[in-house]
Formats: structure tokens, sequence, C-alpha cells
């Protein structure tokens, strides 16, 4: 076994895969294609925004040859077919900047990648495919809208995951541990990927983020859990007195402000500052650092 930097966390993932090499690689793998990509962006950003959020996609390349965008999303969280549609049709959506006609010149496809399966058991698949052609009366397919969106969940890989997918997805499943198999690397590619995760174990650059990206995972989780036992057990002391549904209420609201004073304070002792524990909670920063001053003079 070798000791590696798991691939569920981002930026190992995005070392990894923004190499061209890999990342042509694991496209044609994934989409049945021939491409041409000589440069991947990492947190890309387009330079005007589109619509009322703007997006930023962790792995971005362009084949300018054939014209096609490729978009690869590495994700843990659980609101991710919403949030990839958006970032999918935002990258077609991009395209259309004169007032003459609706014209795609790109074809996009974006890949995102799994490391986790949600807990609402809304994936139960190795590789998912959404296209956008119409489908006709007798059932034909009207192939007019090449784009497509593609999901992958490594946990999930089996026996119906198309052999070339399935190396990719089998490879990333087999580093979430942070262990690997020597016989993980079946090709030449695949035995430099582990031999350079394996020296990511040392570089403290990326062992900055992962911390920084750790510590941000616990945090809500813990917020998470925490909060809704907290939540409800002062509600149950509340009801008492004041009757159930009332106390319900004040005891849930109450024991949300206390968890979030809490989650406050466990955060700054992961090293997070104040914006980052802002962001997490739901709090201004100034109140953040309210809680802070409080806890200190306490």
């Amino acid at each position: 076994m070798i000791d590696v930097i798991p691939l569920k966390y981002g930026a190992a993932f995005k070392r990894i895969f923004g190499q061209p090499e890999v990342f042509n690689r694991f496209a044609q793998d994934v989409l049945g294609l021939e491409l041409n990509i000589d440069k991947v962006h990492t947190e890309y950003e387009y330079p005007e925004p589109i619509g009322f959020v703007r997006s930023r996609y962790d792995l971005f390349a362009e084949d300018a040859e054939r014209r096609i965008i490729v978009e690869i999303q590495h994700v843990k969280e659980e609101d991710f077919f919403d949030r990839f549609l958006y970032y999918h049709l935002i990258s077609m959506a991009e395209q259309v900047r004169g007032f003459a006609a609706y014209c795609f010149e790109r074809t996009v496809f974006t890949i995102v990648v799994l490391t986790s399966v949600p807990r609402d058991g809304s994936v139960n698949f190795s590789c998912a495919v959404s296209d956008f052609s119409p489908v006709d009366e007798r059932g034909n397919r009207v192939a007019v809208y090449p784009h497509r969106l593609v999901f992958l969940s490594p946990p999930q890989a089996g026996p119906h995951t198309p052999p070339a997918v399935r190396r990719w997805l089998d490879f990333i499943a087999d580093s979430l541990d942070g262990k690997m198999e020597e016989s993980s690397g079946s090709d030449d590619m695949f035995r430099k990927l582990i031999e350079e995760m394996r020296r990511q174990k040392v570089d403290p650059a990326v062992l900055a983020e992962i911390k920084d990206e750790s510590a941000w995972e616990e945090a809500k989780e813990l917020f998470k859990k925490e909060g809704r036992q907290s939540g409800l057990e002062e509600g149950r002391e509340a009801g008492l007195k004041e009757g159930i549904e009332v106390g319900m209420e004040k005891g849930i609201e109450q024991g949300a402000l206390a968890q979030q004073r809490r989650t406050v304070l466990q955060a700054r002792q992961m090293g997070m500052d104040a914006a980052a524990i802002a962001a997490l909670v739901g709090l201004a920063e100034d109140e953040v650092k309210e809680m802070l001053l409080t806890n200190q003079a306490g």
C-alpha cells in the first residue's frame, strides 16, 4: 500500500487532473472524443459575468481546433444537480454575445466528478449522461444539440460502468482513503500519477490548501450535526414551560444561536479567519468578530 493525498480534496484533484496530458486522456475516455487541449485553467471565470451568479470552474479547457469546451468539476456537496446544470448552461449562454442570431459556436461538455455519495440516496449510478437532443413521438432522437452533462461517481463503479470510464473511477476511488494499491498503476500514466500523488504528501503548498479544505468540511459537518441536535433538545425544554409549539420554535432558535457560537469558536481553533467563518455560519464578518471578542473577554 502507498500513502497518497486523497483525490477527495480539490487541491490535490486539480493538481493531478489540471495537467494537459491527464486532462486530455481523461476527457477522451469519458466523452469518447479525440481532443487536442494544450492548456488547462484552474478556478476559471469568464471575463464578463453571465447571469446573477458568477460561476467559477475548477478545471476548464478549450479544444481550439474543434471549438469544444470541456469543464471538469470536483464536488462533494449535495446540491450538485442544480448547481452544475447552471454551470453547464452558463457555458452555453456565454457564447451568445450578439443580437443577430442565437448561435453556439462551441459544443459544451461538463464532467462532474462526485467523490462521495449524498446522504439522500440520489446517486445510485457510476456514470450518468444528460443531453439536450429532443425525442420525437416515435421515440427517435433528433440530433440537433451535441452538448452533454456527465456525472461520474467513483464510489459506485461496477460491472456496468463503461471500461474506459471505470479505470478512472477505480483510480479515484482507490485514493479516497489516502492509501492506494501499487497495482492501481495499470499503465505508465497511472503509475506516474501515483508517484506524483505520493510526492504531494510532502508538498507544503498542497498540504496548506488541503488543511484549509479539511477544516472547512469538518466544521460544516459539525455545524449540521450539532445544530440539529441542540436545536431539538433546547426546543423540547422550552416547550415544557411555554407550550409545545411556541417552546419548540423558541428552543430551536436559541439552539441554533448557541450552535453558531460554538461553531465560530471551533472554526477559529482550526485556524480559519473571520471571513471564512462568516461564510460558513451565515453571519456578517463583524458579528463573528464580536463573538470572538466576547469569548476572549469571558
